[in-house]
């Protein structure tokens, strides 16, 4: 392998292996198999091998030639990496454009230029800037916070490992052993530092924060340098007694047998891997990759260094810059496969792809011997091309005009509200008639992107991640999700609202929240079980209550039919069971009964097949399979609705 300035260390197929170990791990995890849970810890291990093969080109260098040249590594680490991650952008730019609707463009803006500044691990510990990048599907360029990470080890690393050495030197420390002998403490102690920092961080609302940050995760990377300084150490000092091979050996075993266990039971929610438990990983892969390095006619070595995990270690990079993308665009939906067939296809799509952008992209630019004299200008020009289209391709276009919405037009067939005697309001306040929406964040979508009209005002007093469903216990997508903050009085908010605006007519649309399962009288329950429909038909009496205070009139919208997110494997996750929202809907109009409401079908105007779709009337009516965009708001619900409440306010008012 090639250092800096002509530095080299030996080529160790089974390091390959390594890689290609950590990538299939991180492949499956993502594919939803479910015998590897802890799959994720496949960056831990890339972490370690990067730590351990930079440390060991940067002291090869040192060794030889007495010094580091910091410009010549950081240009053979961008020749290594920016390319193939210039061809993914620019690839995901083009085709989000195509299947994302406009309203996330903004947030893949935020990503593209992340992951272009190698800074993307931070922007996904914060890019919960609102409720719907916080709960909106995952970014295409999500994993590209693991090369945030490496990236700023390859900026920092070789000046503290400068410093080190000098300081080592300053000492009095003659020999090479002795001083890297002198260094490797204060490598230890940082990666000590960087898991009592991820220990000290962690809290369940933390989660992200320490999953993502450079300090909390840089242990594996140091943990890889400090294996760099001992072995580079050893080869200093007289050979190794075999016995020490033997140790090796079984700290390799037990090494393998730890990294087995953590990537087959760890979940990344689990408090234990950031008290420790990410050390220990660390360390295990450690030991692996110690043993093969020192014995490469081991049987660690030559399993590792089998021909098929060392052409997949080769095009890693690759495997691990595409895989992410590419698993989100081939869904199930599109490609009508799930389970082993779609992981299948997802997979072989990946190496395919990734091993065109080796022989293409990557090989030929590594070993390409001379390269355009102005080098780091024409990198510079590249990543600010990007940059540019990054900016200029997430600009949504600009919507058509909106239809011309005739408020008194004839009551359609389909979805057509039932009658309701006239009601009076005594001491309603002057002006058009008014429309107030409640309801979570669906119904804040939909009131919100509802174009604006002079015959009637419309307010949205819908709380985005609360529905009315309180009980703190939820499972949303499989994991334990919390209440947000201020759910458990979403009661007392409606009422101010509604006090606040005084409505003709108040519009009702209630979908996620209900739908998740709850802890009920000691186990998880959900709508269409007779005790959890009992819970859910006592709130939304509640609700009615509190909408029709003063008077007011109201509606209730049945939810449609959601796809807010697949399952690893392709099926669908149990809160978009259609027939959980059948069952929900059924409580609605029974609701709408009792209290004499008015009941409008919004299930059938989004689904107009009977069925979750993605578009109706022509246009994209979900944003993310939840929510609404607004040009479906706009061109396809609103001519719809707004007819109708607009006859219930006027004959309210």
């Amino acid at each position: 392998m090639s250092g800096t300035s002509g530095a080299r260390i030996a080529y160790q197929p089974a390091l390959d292996g390594v890689r290609a170990l950590a990538v299939a791990a991180v492949l499956a995890f993502h594919g939803g198999v479910a015998a590897l849970p802890g799959g994720f810890l496949g960056v831990d291990a890339f972490f370690v091998l990067s730590g351990f093969l930079i440390t060991s080109l940067l002291l090869a260098e040192h060794r030889e030639t007495g010094r580091i040249d910091l410009v010549a590594f950081w240009g053979r680490r961008l020749r290594r990496l920016l390319p193939a991650l210039l061809l993914v952008l620019v690839v995901v730019l083009l085709v989000s454009r195509r299947l994302m609707p406009g309203t996330e463009l903004g947030a893949l803006r935020w990503d593209e230029l992340a992951a272009l500044g190698y800074v993307a691990n931070w922007r996904m510990a914060n890019r919960d800037g609102d409720y719907f990048t916080a709960t909106g599907s995952p970014s295409p360029l999500q994993h590209t916070w693991s090369l945030g990470i490496e990236e700023q080890f390859y900026l920092l690393w070789p000046l503290l490992l400068i410093a080190l050495l000098a300081w080592a030197a300053r000492r009095g420390t003659a020999t090479p052993g002795r001083r890297l002998g002198a260094a490797l403490p204060v490598v230890l102690l940082g990666a000590a530092g960087s898991a009592l920092a991820a220990a000290a961080r962690f809290t369940p609302d933390a989660l992200d924060r320490v999953y993502y940050g450079t300090d909390t995760r840089a242990v594996a990377l140091l943990v890889g340098a400090a294996l760099a300084l001992l072995l580079a150490r050893r080869s200093t000092a007289a050979t190794t007694r075999p016995a020490r091979h033997r140790v090796l050996g079984a700290l390799a075993v037990a090494g393998a047998a730890v990294t087995a266990w953590c990537w087959a039971t760890a979940d990344g929610g689990d408090a234990w891997l950031y008290r420790g438990g990410l050390t220990v990983a660390a360390l295990a892969v450690a030991a692996v990759i110690g043993h093969a390095v020192v014995s490469p006619a081991s049987p660690t070595a030559r399993l590792l260094a089998l021909a098929p995990l060392v052409w997949l270690g080769r095009i890693s990079y690759g495997v691990y810059l595409w895989h992410w993308p590419l698993f989100q665009w081939l869904t199930a939906g599109r490609t009508g496969l799930t389970g082993i067939a779609l992981i299948a296809a997802r997979c072989a799509v990946t190496l395919a792809v990734a091993t065109g952008s080796y022989l293409l992209v990557e090989r030929p630019i590594r070993q390409a011997r001379r390269l355009p004299r102005p080098a780091p200008a024409l990198a510079g020009t590249a990543v600010a091309g990007v940059a540019a289209v990054a900016v200029l391709g997430t600009v949504p276009p600009a919507p058509p005009p909106n239809p011309a919405i005739a408020l008194d037009a004839p009551s359609p067939t389909a979805g057509a509200p039932t009658a309701v005697p006239p009601v009076q309001r005594p001491g309603r306040r002057p002006g058009p008639p008014r429309i107030t929406f409640l309801g979570d964040s669906v119904s804040w979508s939909l009131g919100t992107y509802l174009p604006e009209q002079e015959k009637l005002t419309v307010s949205v007093r819908a709380v985005q991640g609360c529905g009315i469903a309180r009980l703190p216990e939820v499972r949303y997508v499989g994991d334990p999700h919390p209440n947000y903050p201020g759910c458990e009085h979403w009661d007392d908010r409606w009422r101010k609202g509604v006090r606040a605006d005084d409505p003709d007519v108040a519009v009702i649309l209630l979908d996620r929240w209900e739908l998740m399962d709850r802890r009920l009288d000691g186990r998880w329950q959900h709508v269409g079980e007779p005790a959890y429909d009992r819970y859910l038909a006592g709130e939304l009496d509640r609700a009615v209550d509190i909408a029709s205070t003063r008077g007011t009139h109201v509606t209730l919208l049945t939810a449609p039919y959601t796809r807010r997110a697949e399952r690893p494997d392709g099926g669908l996750w149990p809160e978009d069971d259609p027939a959980r929202v059948d069952a929900w809907n059924r409580l609605v109009r029974a609701a709408a009964d009792r209290h004499h409401a008015t009941v409008l079908d919004l299930n059938r105007r989004a689904c107009p097949e009977g069925r979750f779709t993605w578009e109706a009337g022509g246009v994209r009516v979900r944003s993310d399979g939840l929510h609404f965009t607004p040009e479906g708001v706009q061109r396809w619900i609103a001519p719809w609705l707004l007819p109708q409440l607009y006859r219930l306010a006027v004959r309210g008012a």
